[in-house]
């Protein structure tokens, strides 16, 4: 399993009906900024922005049904008068575009012709609009960080989606990724992220014949957004004690071709480098030479899982589904690491979880690490999905039947996997 996860890892870096807020159904009225969306006014544009330049970019919102979103937002911006008013509408849009992504995942919003469960819509939909922040030029000071941050945070679930607290059904809270390694493969998906959107909101009734709400948030695949802890303002709230409070957490990512994982273990490193996240930053550590995640509250080296994985592992169709105990370490008084299948020795260093080294590790570590603070007899874990192939051969084409079969498949079995929750340990 340890030679499949790092050769897993490899292979996946390598390898206008919109529902908009009350401001954007006059948004094409509104007046346009001085020098407002040029692209002379733009700074440079990042790494994940650049592939923006691919017009395949632009095709999934626009195949989607989401593209009067990226259209309408310049007009909308343009319309703000002061800091405070557009603080409100980018929260307002990011929620806007949320919600629209999560109805149409969930088939109550028809439109394009791409599969209804695809999450790079989402996904594109929401850079193209980081763009259009970045060249907006308003008459008033505006702290643009705090601005994009703000909209991002509401575009992956991380406002307005709190439990509605209903008595008597429990409360599931996970969290998807975006799509990554795009820089050999722009048409990746990630079947985590459509999980997610698929997920949040629902009522599913468990294999124990309880109710479970879900809601569920999808985060970047960038180090800097951990560094500043985007993992703890998602689950936070969700793990204060009270009745909206989670039952469970999970959080999922791509993981393993052909196989679902349960993560037994969670390690404290980063060492996926030479890997680098989707806005080519790196971690700074190595299997050799593993290094700490910044901005980490106190925990121990590895944390295990409390989710029912006997449970959870009962669902084995179509796909095999596993409880990965491996990690790697450094033993207590040694300097080099070692690969071991049955978890961590006492003392010893961490260098991988069964998730790697990379950011599913990290967010399995990191929400779990907030639960043993905050709940700490709260089941809570990670689930690795397998990889989501079948795209077809010309570059081209977005989708395939092959690719929205597997992707249908993958999702369908999350869905699975996670009933078995309510089935004990």
């Amino acid at each position: 399993m340890m030679l499949l996860r790092r050769a897993a890892l490899a292979a996946a870096l390598l390898g206008i009906t919109a529902v908009l807020p009350p401001t954007a159904a006059h948004a094409h009225t509104a007046p346009a900024c001085p020098g407002g969306t040029s692209a002379t006014a733009a700074p440079p544009a990042d790494p994940e922005q650049n592939r923006l330049a691919d017009p395949r970019s632009a095709a999934f919102p626009q195949r989607a049904g989401l593209d009067g979103f990226v259209r309408r937002f310049p007009a909308a911006l343009c319309g703000t008068r002061s800091a405070a008013e557009a603080e409100r509408l980018l929260k307002a849009w990011g929620e806007a575009l949320w919600q629209a992504s999560a109805d149409r995942a969930q088939g109550r919003r028809p439109g394009g012709d791409l599969a209804a469960g695809d999450d790079r819509p989402l996904y594109w939909a929401r850079l193209a609009m980081t763009v259009r922040l970045d060249r907006w030029q308003p008459e008033f000071p505006v702290d643009r960080a705090a601005l994009r941050a703000g909209f991002e945070g509401a575009s992956r679930g991380l406002t307005d989606n709190e439990f509605r607290g209903t008595p008597g059904v429990r409360r599931i809270f996970v969290s998807g990724f975006d799509p990554f390694g795009l820089d050999s493969e722009l048409r990746r998906a990630n079947p985590s992220g459509s999980a997610a959107l698929q997920l949040n909101g629902r009522r599913i009734t468990l294999t124990d014949g309880t109710v479970a709400e879900f809601r569920a948030v999808v985060l970047p695949v960038r180090y800097a957004d951990f560094n500043a802890g985007i993992v703890e303002r998602a689950y936070a709230p969700r793990l204060t004690a009270g009745p909206r409070s989670a039952d469970m957490i999970t959080s999922i990512s791509q993981g393993y071709p052909g196989v679902f994982t349960l993560e037994a273990w969670a390690g404290r490193a980063r060492s996926a480098d030479p890997y680098p996240d989707n806005a080519a930053a790196l971690s700074g550590g190595t299997y050799d030479r593993p290094v700490t995640a910044p901005g980490l509250g106190p925990g121990p080296e590895f944390l295990r899982t409390t989710l029912p994985t006997d449970a959870m592992t009962s669902v084995q169709t179509p796909y095999p589904v596993r409880l990965n105990t491996a990690v790697t370490e450094i033993p207590a008084g040694r300097d080099t690491p070692v690969d071991r299948a049955d978890g961590p020795t006492p003392g010893s260093r961490a260098v991988a979880g069964g998730g790697g080294g990379y950011l599913s590790n990290e967010v399995a570590y990191r929400s779990n690490r907030l639960r043993t603070e905050l709940r700490p007899g709260l089941p809570g874990g990670h689930l690795h999905t397998p990889v989501l192939t079948g795209l077809p051969s010309d570059p081209a084409q977005l989708t395939g039947t092959d690719f929205e079969r597997n992707e249908s498949a993958i999702t369908a079995q999350v869905l699975a996997v996670l009933r078995g929750s309510g089935g004990g340990r």
